[in-house]
Order: C-alpha cells, then sequence, then structure tokens
C-alpha cells in the first residue's frame, strides 16, 4: 500500500461513534445554509424494505433531532407498492419520469441518483440503498457528520461488514473480484476504501454538481474516481457505519454488474473503447443457450451543465 493511502486511512477512517448527533447538531448550527441535508433513496421494487428505512430516518433524524431537511425516495419505476409504501413512512416520493421531462429516462441506479439533484436542495446530498435490512441511521449520520465537522472534507463513503448467509464478510463480490482489483492496479490511491461500490455515501452538492453519472451499476466507481482526480485524495473519507444487511443477487447478475464496472473503469483510462457485449449462458431444452446484454456504459453530463438544473438553484 501507498504511504500517502497508510496516511490517509489514519487521518480520514471513522466510525459514526466519533461524532456523536450533539456534536453534529452544533457544527451544523455553525455552518448554517452550507449544512442543509438532503437523503435521497433510490428505489425500484422495494415495498418490502424502504418503508423501514424512511421510518427510521424520520424519527431518528428528522423528530428526534433536526439533522436532515428533507428526504426524498425516487421511484425509479417500480411495479409493486414502493412508493406508497414510501410515501405513508413519510417520504417525498418523487417519480425519476417526473425529473426532466425534456430527456428521456434511461433505466438504471446512476440515471436516478444524477436526475434527484433537480428535485432536493441540501447543499450536503446523502444515498442510501432502498433494500436494506435491520437498516440504522447510522448510515446518515455517520457519512454526513464529517461532512458537517470538517470544510475539508467532501466526499464520505459508509464501510461496513457485508454477511452473505451465514458467513460474515463475504458480500461484496463484484467488489473483491473486479473494483478492488482495478483499484489498487489503476487507481492505487482508492485502495484503502473499504466498499468502493457501496451506495450509502454524502457528498457535497458542489461536488456532485460537477461530476458525470453513469446511468447503471457503475455510477458509485465512477464517482469515487472522478471525485479523487477532481477534489484529491485527502478530500474523500470513510466513516464505519457497523453491518449492511440486504438482498443479494445471483451470479449472472453479479456476471452483468463486474461488466459494467469493468467498462466504467476503462472509459476512465481510455475514450476510445468501443461498446462492449456480455455474453452469458443459461441451460436449456437442448444445452446451453447464449444470452447477449449490452453493458451499460452511457453517462449523464456534469449537472451543472443542465440548464434546468442552473434556473432552479438560482431561484
Amino acid at each position: 500500500m501507498l504511504e500517502e493511502v497508510e496516511s490517509w486511512l489514519a487521518r480520514r477512517s471513522w466510525t459514526a461513534a466519533d461524532r456523536p448527533l450533539d456534536q453534529l447538531l452544533v457544527a451544523r448550527a455553525r455552518a448554517a445554509r452550507r449544512s442543509s441535508v438532503s437523503v435521497v433513496l433510490p428505489a425500484l421494487n422495494e415495498e418490502a424494505t424502504v418503508g423501514d428505512i424512511v421510518r427510521t430516518i424520520r424519527r431518528d433524524l428528522m423528530e428526534k433531532v433536526p439533522l436532515i431537511d428533507e428526504l426524498v425516495v425516487i421511484d425509479s419505476g417500480s411495479t409493486d407498492r414502493t412508493s406508497e409504501v414510501a410515501r405513508a413512512a413519510g417520504a417525498r416520493v418523487v417519480h425519476r419520469d417526473e425529473i426532466l421531462p425534456r430527456l428521456a429516462t434511461v433505466p438504471g441506479k446512476g440515471e436516478v441518483l444524477w436526475r434527484s439533484l433537480l428535485v432536493t436542495k441540501g447543499e450536503i446530498v446523502c444515498f442510501v440503498d432502498a433494500d436494506l435490512r435491520d437498516f440504522s441511521s447510522d448510515f446518515v449520520s455517520g457519512t454526513v457528520g464529517p461532512l458537517l465537522t470538517d470544510p475539508d472534507v467532501q466526499f464520505v463513503k459508509a464501510m461496513y461488514d457485508r454477511p452473505l448467509g451465514d458467513s460474515t464478510g463475504q458480500g461484496g463480490r463484484v467488489t473483491e473480484l473486479v473494483a478492488r482489483p482495478l483499484l489498487n492496479l489503476h487507481w492505487p490511491q482508492l485502495s484503502g476504501f473499504v466498499q468502493p461500490l457501496g451506495g450509502e455515501y454524502a457528498v457535497r452538492r458542489s461536488l456532485l454538481e460537477r461530476l458525470p453519472f453513469p446511468v447503471g451499476y457503475g455510477v458509485e466507481l465512477a464517482l469515487l474516481v472522478d471525485a479523487l482526480h477532481t477534489v484529491g485524495l485527502d478530500a474523500l473519507a470513510q466513516v464505519d457505519v457497523g453491518e449492511r444487511k440486504h438482498r443479494h443477487q445471483d451470479g449472472q447478475a453479479l456476471g452483468r454488474m463486474a461488466a459494467t464496472i469493468y467498462r466504467t473503469a476503462h472509459l476512465r483510462l481510455s475514450r476510445n473503447l468501443v461498446r462492449p457485449e456480455l455474453t452469458q449462458f443459461e441451460r436449456g431444452e437442448r444445452g446451453f443457450v447464449p444470452r447477449t446484454y449490452a453493458v451499460d456504459t452511457e453517462e449523464r453530463p456534469p449537472m451543472r451543465e443542465i440548464e434546468e438544473y442552473t434556473l432552479s438553484r438560482a431561484a
């Protein structure tokens, strides 16, 4: 590991307990407008979990203490009761297609995160996946905390254990098999991140609006790499929030995710690659059948280049 990264780990890695809520409230009061916080949950067919997450955030960080200003669920085209459940639990719900209607939506998580900047106001934006079980509000207060207390920090990732079934720490297979090797080989300054692909992180809006967003699963890797190049390693940090429990994908879905991560990395190393495809195999009545998928590589431009966003921020 680079000496720079070892030093960074000592200075920029914390636990959620390092910043109690009363300390965060004092820091928030001192920072005034610069400390407003929006929490965004991108959600696609998450009626089983989104309600508990929303209720926990509202109870702990909006009602017991006034740490969060707005809590928004962006529905990414759910066919179940995700929107109804989230709204009943106390979130403002916005459908992906209602945001920036002049631009046709593209399926994908990154698309939803990008569009969320147009319907939120906080100077700090915290993203939380909507499929988490046994959710703790530490995922929010832990990642937001360094941004409230240290003006030099701009991007904070959550780190945690990821159990897989009865095995501790075996989750994050795409991280260990694809993302971590890529980061260590090509961006060794980022090798200290425990969960580089984790969906729980908080970022200053002033940074987010300068970054392009891949529309799909590659968004987390892209934001981390681009943030490094934009503001430098010392502006990035991570906070231990304990354990993350969520729904795990099957092997073929993981393969598609891995291909997207690989392609996202390659786009940042070279802009002259052709759009690739990934062929996987499923057993059919007459043997193995090839199924070919396009590897999602489309990206949205930095939000500050969107006229509607500029106008909304000036209002």
